[in-house]
């Protein structure tokens, strides 16, 4: 499953191997470029490619106001599956998390903090005691950081469980991907800002709680015009981020391993297929794979 934030439809992609994944879309160094292939036709709602097949799973999925018209992007972005398989989504336009029950119900997981209502949840990743953390800039607001819609005067990082909701930190303008390293001590924080392209690294206390962030990495001064957006997580603990100029591969350690350069850029990707080694980019109006030699951490 992946999101379109700009047609506000969450599609589905069948691979003929099997296999799910979730996307808001080992490594060496070098251009990866003709390991990359078309996982399903660009700008198509029902298609299929070799033994895929590509669908639409949800329509109106993060907005349905009337006003929907001044919105760049009212779908929803980030997706991700609880540990009972129930479907997460980030709603950009209804700026909140919900979760998809198996009946078709949508769950209210977040929405306000402290009476104030959330600007619009952009990633989102679970802990295995099944604490929910996401980030909230305001890029699903038509007017982003100026909109008068805004409420809360900060972009925050959140976490969620049993109804209630925490703030963990607002050290970023626009946090964005988010993922835990596979033994869940660190959580990683990825900052769209085009000032201060950094990975933050926060250690986590066993109540939840976020202590002692570091700049991880930091991509600030690479050549490449956008900023920080997706991140995931291999087995081996490397980190995968969206940043200038393609997929960053980046070792526990902090070392950049290699850059993976897709036909077009990548703002997410997940892990998929029966062995967890297939690697789906979500690039503006495509979905691509390449097969990787190590597992990545999934849902």
């Amino acid at each position: 499953l992946f999101s379109d934030p700009n047609n506000n439809t969450i599609y589905k992609y069948s691979p003929g191997g099997g296999g799910a994944f979730a996307a808001g879309a080992g490594a060496d160094s070098g251009d990866h470029r003709t390991q990359i292939e078309p996982a399903s036709p660009p700008s198509s709602t029902t298609a299929s490619e070799g033994a895929g097949t590509l669908t639409v799973f949800r329509e109106k999925s993060g907005y349905e106001g009337a006003d929907i018209a001044e919105y760049g992007q009212p779908g929803s972005n980030g997706l991700t599956f609880d540990r009972e398989g129930r479907l997460t989504i980030n709603q950009h336009g209804n700026r909140r998390v919900v979760r998809l029950e198996p009946d078709g119900r949508l769950t209210v997981l977040a929405d306000k903090f402290e009476s104030q209502r959330l600007n619009s949840p952009n990633d989102l990743v679970y802990r295995s005691d099944g604490t929910l953390y996401f980030t909230d800039p305001p890029f699903g607001l038509p007017k982003f950081f100026n909109d008068t819609r805004k409420e809360l005067p900060f972009s925050g990082v959140f976490a969620v469980k049993d109804g209630n909701v925490k703030l963990v930190t607002k050290d970023f303008t626009g946090p964005n991907g988010i993922a835990f390293s596979p033994d869940e001590k660190y959580l990683y924080v990825g900052d769209w800002d085009e000032k201060k392209k950094v990975v933050m690294r926060y250690e986590v206390q066993p109540d939840g709680s976020l202590k002692n962030g570091r700049v991880f990495f930091d991509m600030t001064n690479a050549p490449g015009e956008d900023a920080i957006d997706g991140i995931k997580i291999d087995k081996a603990g490397n980190v995968y981020v969206s940043g200038p100029g393609g997929l960053w591969i980046i070792s526990p350690q902090g070392k950049h391993l290699g850059t993976i350069i897709p036909p077009k850029h990548p703002h997410n990707f997940a892990w998929g297929n029966a062995d967890g080694k297939t690697l789906y980019l979500c690039a503006r109006s495509g979905l691509y794979r390449m097969q990787l030699n190590i597992e990545g951490i999934r849902p």
